[in-house]
C-alpha cells in the first residue's frame, strides 16, 4: 500500500509537531517559585513601586521612609497577604496552560521556536491579566495606598471589608479597575523578558564561544535572566497608568472613570514624561529578581524535578 502524502503546501515538519504535557509537578513547582520570589524582595519593591507610581512627586528615599512608617518592616508588606499570595500561586499555572497551548498552536502554523515562544509568553500574559491578575493588582494597590484611619484612633476595615465594600458598589468592574492597563503590562513584560533573556543568552553564548544547544553555566543563566528582567522596564508608563487607576489616593483632580488613555493624558499634563516613568528603580529591581526567580532559577528548578520525577521540563516560567 502507498504511503499516504502530506497535501501540497502544507510543512512536513508541522505533522510532527507534539504538544508539551503540563506536569502537575511543574505547576506545584511554578507556584513554590512565585510565592518564593513575592514573599522575599519581590512584595516590598511592589510596594516603593506602587507608592511612587502614586505619589509622583515623591524620590524613592522619602517612599521607603513613609512605607517604614506605615508599620516598619510590615509596612514592606502591605497586599501580601491574601492578594499577593493569590497571585503568585495561581498565575504560574495560568501562564503554564495557555502559553503552552499558544505556543504550539503558533509552531503548527510554521512559527520558529523564538516566535512561537514570544506568542506564548504574549498570550499567556493576557489570559493571566483577565484570569487572576486583575483584581489581585487592583486589591494590592488599593492596601497601598489606600488612607488608614488608625493614627486618628479608628480602626481601618480589614483587607476583605475593604474588598466586600468596593464590590457591593462597583461590582466585578470595581475589583477589576485598570484590568486592561494590566493585560498591556503582562503581555509586553513577559514578551520582553523571555524575548530579551533569550537574546542576553545569545550573547553569551557568543562571548563565552558556546554552541547552540551548548549548557549554560548557572551564573550565566541568572545573569542573561537579570539582563532580561532589567531591560523589560521600558513599559513602566503602562504599570503608572495601572496604579493611577487602581490607586484610592484622595484626588480631587482625577478624571472619573478612568480608562487607560484618560490616565495617560492625566499624569502627562500634570507630571510630564517624567511622571510616566515615576518608580522605574524598584521596577528594574522587580524585574530582575522576579526573572532570576522564574526563569534563572526555574529552569535550574525544572532540572532537578525532572531528575527526581522522570517527567520532561514544560512550558513558561
Amino acid at each position: 500500500m502507498a504511503a499516504a502524502s502530506v497535501p501540497a503546501g502544507i510543512p512536513t515538519s508541522v505533522q510532527k509537531i507534539e504538544k508539551k504535557p503540563v506536569s502537575f509537578s511543574n505547576l506545584l513547582l511554578g507556584a513554590g517559585l512565585n510565592m518564593f520570589e513575592v514573599t522575599t524582595l519581590g512584595q516590598p519593591l511592589e510596594v516603593v513601586k506602587t507608592h511612587m507610581a502614586a505619589n509622583r512627586g515623591e524620590n524613592i528615599v522619602t517612599a521607603f521612609k513613609k512605607t517604614w512608617g506605615r508599620g516598619g518592616v510590615f509596612g514592606f508588606y502591605q497586599g501580601l497577604i491574601p492578594w499577593a499570595w493569590i497571585e503568585a500561586s495561581t498565575k504560574g499555572a495560568v501562564l503554564l496552560f495557555v502559553s503552552s497551548e499558544a505556543e504550539y498552536y503558533a509552531r503548527s502554523f510554521g512559527a520558529g521556536n523564538f516566535t512561537a515562544g514570544i506568542t506564548g509568553g504574549v498570550i499567556g500574559g493576557v489570559a493571566q491579566a483577565y484570569a487572576t491578575m486583575g483584581f489581585c493588582t487592583c486589591m494590592k494597590t488599593v492596601e497601598i495606598t489606600r488612607h488608614k484611619q488608625a493614627a486618628s484612633g479608628v480602626k481601618p476595615p480589614g483587607t476583605f471589608a475593604v474588598f466586600a465594600d468596593i464590590y457591593r458598589r462597583e461590582g466585578i468592574a470595581g475589583i477589576n479597575k485598570g484590568v486592561n492597563a494590566v493585560a498591556i503590562r503582562q503581555m509586553t513584560n513577559w514578551g520582553s523578558r523571555f524575548g530579551l533573556a533569550r537574546l542576553a543568552e545569545q550573547g553569551i553564548r557568543d562571548v563565552t564561544g558556546k554552541k547552540e544547544g551548548e549548557k549554560l553555566s548557572a551564573i550565566e543563566k541568572i545573569v542573561a535572566s537579570a539582563i532580561g528582567g532589567g531591560l523589560s522596564a521600558w513599559n513602566q508608563p503602562i504599570e503608572v497608568i495601572r496604579v493611577e487607576m487602581q490607586s484610592k489616593k484622595e484626588d480631587p483632580n482625577r478624571p472619573k472613570n478612568l480608562t487607560v488613555a484618560k490616565a495617560a493624558k492625566y499624569i502627562y499634563s500634570n507630571n510630564g514624561i517624567k511622571g510616566l516613568y515615576r518608580g522605574v528603580t524598584p521596577r528594574v529591581g522587580l524585574g530582575v529578581w522576579q526573572t532570576v526567580c522564574m526563569v534563572g532559577l526555574g529552569d535550574m528548578a525544572k532540572e532537578a524535578v525532572a531528575k527526581l520525577t522522570g517527567e520532561v521540563p514544560t512550558g513558561k516560567h
